[in-house]
């Protein structure tokens, strides 16, 4: 009844603790280690996890699950999805043989070949690991070197109870190789530092999948600077506003460019959490020094954090350059705003040139016109009273004519003002409507 009040993300989000559990052995084993990742194949991993079990005689993989283990006799199999990549993590506790055959892959020995064969160009890691314990452990020590041949060998106390030694380098047979001597481990110690050590060593190459990536886009940021320096150098030179409109289409180009790698964004900052990630298990394993030998931490000091210095120092240039871009857009649009401000300011100031001039024509037209309305209406009125006077009617015309020029002009001047007036207090009439 009291399962029905749960929140319906209870149960999964409790197993998410689980989710992962280490690896369990005892004894001497043999592990060897697959990471797989794909940008074109997102089907991959739970495509080769269905094939492999089913070709080994394994239970089926529950669907949508991101963990998978499952045990063959002294064989087992341990199956992970990351975000990105998945893992294979195969252990043979019954493979532990003389010194010789040491790192030949026995916990691989028996999967299909056509299984290996659909990993094609996938397989981003690749480990071997030996544990060894007890006298043998003390043997081994001895052949360190032997097994180890790389240009450098880190060898280090970890857990306050065993040794780790491994030359990161990739072998002839395109494996890097581990040898763990258990000397004192507590229970289920030995699997949670091979995973560790597995998981260190995949995060690094995860991590560092953004190096090409890094040394490309510097390229591209290099050529993009200097079009920028010379684009800028143009703008500080006076120039014509055809030269103005060629350098903000420039300019604009140059954005889309650099916002067009905005995506790698997501791959340098996904570089930025497997780094942190291998530094957290590598803290995890308390190492402590060995005389002669450098330490993972040191190692990956010295060979990891300068690769993704670069990716962080690529990734800031980049920012910085794409906001230098929007600013010298910003700095051009407003010139070209301001010139046509300029230019729309120069065009009204010869409209109101131009309409001051009408203005005056329209008021000497208005003067010939009263000239002349006033001489045509003088000299109909003197038409009339030369009828008159022909009429025999006693007045002079040529003397009232004199008398009718003032008040006809004044009249005329009186009308044609209200005519104009009546012209401007439309417009405002049809506005207030």
């Amino acid at each position: 009844m009291f399962s029905s009040l749960n929140h319906p993300l209870r149960e999964p989000l409790s197993k998410e603790l689980h989710a992962r559990p280490f690896l369990r052995i005892d004894g001497p084993a043999t592990l060897s280690h697959l990471a797989i990742y794909s940008e074109r194949d997102e089907e991959i991993h739970a495509r080769l996890l269905a094939t492999l079990t089913a070709a080994m005689g394994l239970p089926a993989p529950a669907p949508q699950h991101n963990h998978y283990t499952a045990q063959k006799g002294d064989w087992q199999i341990k199956w992970e999805k990351h975000t990105e990549f998945s893992t294979f993590t195969f252990v043979d506790t019954g493979a532990a043989g003389p010194q010789e055959e040491l790192f030949r892959g026995a916990a691989m020995r028996d999967l299909p070949d056509s299984w290996l064969a659909q990993l094609k160009e996938s397989v981003l890691v690749a480990v071997h690991a030996e544990l060894r314990c007890g006298g043998d452990a003390e043997q081994t020590r001895k052949q360190v070197q032997a097994l180890l041949p790389g240009p450098v060998l880190v060898g280090t106390k970890v857990l306050a109870g065993g040794e780790v030694y491994c030359d990161w380098l990739v072998h002839e047979d395109h494996f890097s190789r581990f040898l763990v001597l258990d000397l004192g481990f507590r229970e289920a110690q030995a699997g949670r530092l091979i995973q560790r050590l597995f998981e260190i060593e995949t995060y690094r190459m995860m991590a560092l999948l953004a190096l090409p990536d890094a040394r490309r886009h510097s390229g591209f940021l290099g050529k993009l600077d200097a079009s920028l320096s010379v684009f800028m150098r143009r703008m500080e030179q006076p120039g014509e506003d055809h030269d103005d409109a060629y350098l903000l289409r420039e300019l604009t180009r140059l954005a889309g460019q650099i916002e067009a790698s905005a995506g790698l964004e997501t791959r340098f900052s996904a570089s930025a959490a497997y780094e942190k990630l291998v530094l957290a298990r590598i803290a995890e394993l308390r190492e402590e020094r060995i005389e002669g030998f450098p330490t993972i931490a040191e190692f990956m000091q010295r060979r990891l954090l300068p690769a993704m210095q670069t990716c962080g120092s690529v990734w800031t240039r980049h920012q910085q350059s794409a906001t230098r871009v929007a600013r010298a857009v910003d700095l051009l649009r407003t010139r070209v705003n301001l010139a046509q401000e300029e230019h729309t300011t120069a065009l009204l100031e010869g409209m109101n040139r131009t309409a001051r001039t009408q203005l005056r024509m329209q008021h000497a037209v208005e003067g010939l016109s009263v000239a002349a309305i006033s001489y045509y209406v003088l000299n109909l009125s003197g038409a009339a009273l030369r009828a008159l006077h022909a009429a025999h009617l006693s007045l002079d015309p040529d003397i009232f004519e004199g008398f009718l020029i003032i008040p006809v002009v004044a009249a005329v001047v009186l009308f044609t003002g209200r005519i104009r007036r009546l012209g401007h207090d439309e417009p405002q009439r049809a506005e207030h409507k």
